[in-house]
C-alpha cells in the first residue's frame, strides 16, 4: 500500500502529547487527534504547515511560542468585581461567559480568586502565554470523505454525527 502524503482535504490521525516548556504534561494525548487537512482550523496553522507533506509513521517535535498557539497573556482580561455580583455557590476554578455589551463573542472567564468581598476572573484561556511543545507521531492519513468536506473537519472511523 502506497503511502499517503499528508496534503489538503486529508483526514489526519494524531498519536501526541503536549508539554510545557518546563517538561509539564499539559495534554497526554489519551484520545488521538483527527483533523481535516489543508486551513480547516482544525489545529494549529504552525502544526499544520509543519505536517504538510508528511507521511503514515512521522514523527515531529514542534514547539509553539504562546502567539502561535493560545495567544499572549492579557492582563486587560483579569477583573476583579465585587462578589454581590455573583451566586453564592461560586468556587474557584469555575468558569463563567460574559457576553460584551458590544455584541461580541462570548468570553470564558476562569474564576482565580474569591477574598475580602471581591471575586477575581481571568478571561485568559488556562495556556495563555505557555509555550507548548507537541510532540506528534501520524498515526493515519487518507482522503476526506464528501461528508468531511460538507463539514469541514474530519470524522473518527465510524464516527456520524449531525450538525
Amino acid at each position: 500500500m502506497s503511502q499517503a502524503e499528508i496534503a489538503k482535504n486529508s483526514v489526519v490521525t494524531l498519536n501526541y502529547t503536549v508539554t510545557d516548556a518546563d517538561g509539564t504534561v499539559v495534554d497526554d494525548g489519551s484520545e488521538p487527534l483527527v483533523y481535516l487537512h489543508g486551513g480547516y482550523d482544525g489545529i494549529f496553522p504552525v502544526l499544520e504547515e509543519a505536517l504538510h507533506g508528511k507521511k503514515t509513521g512521522d514523527t515531529l517535535k514542534i514547539k509553539l511560542q504562546p502567539g502561535d498557539a493560545f495567544g499572549d497573556y492579557d492582563e486587560s482580561l483579569v477583573l476583579v468585581e465585587d462578589a454581590k455580583l455573583f451566586p453564592d455557590t461560586l468556587e474557584v476554578g469555575m468558569s463563567l461567559e460574559r457576553i460584551s455589551d458590544a455584541g461580541e463573542d462570548e468570553v470564558l472567564y476562569r474564576v482565580t480568586d474569591i477574598a475580602n468581598g471581591k471575586v477575581v476572573v481571568d478571561g485568559n484561556h488556562p495556556l495563555a502565554g505557555v509555550a507548548l511543545i507537541f510532540d506528534l507521531t501520524v498515526a493515519d492519513v487518507r482522503a476526506a470523505t464528501a461528508e468531511e468536506l460538507a463539514h469541514g473537519h474530519g470524522h473518527a472511523h465510524g464516527d456520524h454525527h449531525h450538525h
